[in-house]
């Protein structure tokens, strides 16, 4: 009998979202770790943040926690630490984690927790009705920028290298094929594994055409093991390609085995 992770929960993203495409991508990824005896479902936690994807716990059946705004890092940590043989992955948004709760997220990272971190990047606040975020474009018009943000946008994966993490990738979420083997392969990392998931707010900041003109796959070729190659892959998205892929993956001493 096949594994039905759906609940009864009546899923209230607007109709479209890419978020739906997230959940699917996830939901596949532990139905086949689950299948192939890689992981138990018992024994997976999933722990969301505030704003729309935070509705993604309602959605799963599987253990589930939702914390307060941008603190689903300190959260999934404790969780972790308290019970190392869990699998611990966490949902955030760009708000709840790269404006709300940023000072968790690179502490995390440089100390190599043991959890896996899928960032629902869709650059605005849009559970709040489209407010500017840490990776709004400069230029965005929205309730507290209606002349246009003058901020620059960070770069997650960016900063994810610069602190520490262990693992750093990104995606769409239209690609759920790639999607659901990225997150297996963050999922199996030991360490701290970040996934930016380019999700665009249809009703708020609609780039699906921006990104779809753009994206494109690292060649096998790129060497995941070194961080000059990291940073030159993440460096190299301009106005006319964005880099998708695993950016960077390396064995460290995780913060549980060192406590």
């Amino acid at each position: 009998m096949s594994l039905d992770l759906a609940t009864d929960t009546k899923i209230t993203w607007c109709p479209g979202c890419p978020n739906s495409q997230i959940l699917v991508s996830f939901r596949q990824a532990v139905e086949e770790f689950v299948a192939d005896g890689t992981m138990e479902l018992q024994n997976i936690v999933a722990g969301a943040g505030v704003g729309c994807h935070g509705k993604i716990s309602d959605y799963l059946e599987v253990n589930t926690f939702n914390s307060l705004h941008g603190r689903i890092v300190p959260t999934l940590t404790g969780i972790k630490l308290a019970n190392p043989t869990l699998e611990v992955v966490g949902f955030s948004g760009d708000g709840d984690s790269f404006s709300e709760g940023f000072n968790h997220i690179t502490h995390a990272a440089r100390r190599n927790t043991d959890i896996s971190l899928f960032l629902h990047n869709n650059q605005v606040f849009a559970l709040t009705t489209g407010q500017a975020t840490s990776t709004s474009t400069r230029g965005f018009k929205g309730g507290t920028t209606p002349q246009g943000s003058i901020d620059e946008p960070m770069n997650p994966a960016l900063i994810m290298l610069a602190v520490g993490a262990t693992f750093v990738a990104r995606t769409i979420a239209s690609d759920i094929t790639k999607t659901k083997e990225i997150l297996k392969a963050a999922m199996l990392h030991k360490g701290f594994a970040f996934v930016d998931i380019i999700q665009p707010c249809i009703t708020f900041f609609d780039t699906r055409e921006y990104y779809k003109e753009r994206v494109h796959w690292l060649s096998e070729k790129h060497e995941k093991k070194s961080l000059d190659a990291a940073f030159d892959a993440v460096r190299g998205a301009s106005e006319k390609k964005v880099p998708l892929g695993i950016f960077y993956q390396v064995e460290k001493p995780t913060f549980e085995e060192l406590v």
